[in-house]
């Protein structure tokens, strides 16, 4: 049986990707800050902050014993404050790039000696190039840095797969947090994870825009 980590799966994608992956019969591995309700979702849930490299290690120590290797690794965690950069607060800052990169960095770091030889590592990523718009600043300047890293990581990692998936609008509560109105037509959070899956099962890595 194929084994997933799911980093972020309390909510949004992250969740959704959990539950379609449980469904098909994968062991999953669901990881998050906030698991409430993933136990009826998931076979492993472990409650862990990206961010907390403590927490992270603990995790990684706890999947463990759970699986001798994991197949399928996701980045799905993430976060945003909407503010101009003269009026966001430093901390406000620091926290929308923990969440969306430093995380990443943290959960890569202590992942990779738990991952398969030829895992396939999936990020979340963003289309930042669209959201140079006020308010923005925080979150876009850390997808873009996630691009980057999982770039060099796949030039340091090269038996592994490597992609980051930035989907356009996503029905999920990241636009409780922004002033912008989801978009019509916009996917659903299972409609997003069905592509993501289907992706999986291609042989295609780097970017790629949903």
């Amino acid at each position: 049986m194929a084994t997933a980590m799911i980093w972020g799966a309390g909510g949004g994608i992250g969740r959704a990707l959990t539950e379609a992956l449980a469904a098909a019969g994968w062991d999953v591995i669901a990881l998050s800050r906030h698991v409430n309700g993933l136990d009826s979702v998931a076979p492993h849930v472990i409650q862990a902050d990206p961010v907390n490299e403590f927490e992270v290690q603990h995790a990684i120590l706890a999947s463990a014993q759970l699986t001798a290797e994991i197949d399928l690794w996701v980045y799905a965690a993430g976060d945003i404050h909407h503010a101009k950069l003269a009026d966001q607060a430093a901390g406000d800052f620091a926290q929308t790039v923990d969440a969306n990169l430093t995380g990443a960095f943290l959960t890569v770091r202590h992942s990779l000696p738990l991952l398969a030889d030829d895992a396939h590592m999936i990020f979340i990523g963003a289309r930042h190039e669209r959201l140079h718009l006020p308010g923005f600043g925080a979150y876009a300047a850390a997808k873009a840095g996630l691009d980057a890293m999982a770039a060099v990581l796949a030039k340091e990692e090269r038996r592994k797969r490597i992609t980051v998936v930035r989907p356009a609008a996503v029905d999920t509560p990241f636009w409780e947090k922004v002033p912008l109105r989801l978009p019509k037509g916009a996917s659903s959070a299972a409609e997003t994870a069905a592509a993501i899956l289907k992706l999986h099962a291609s042989d295609t890595s780097g970017v790629v825009d949903l």
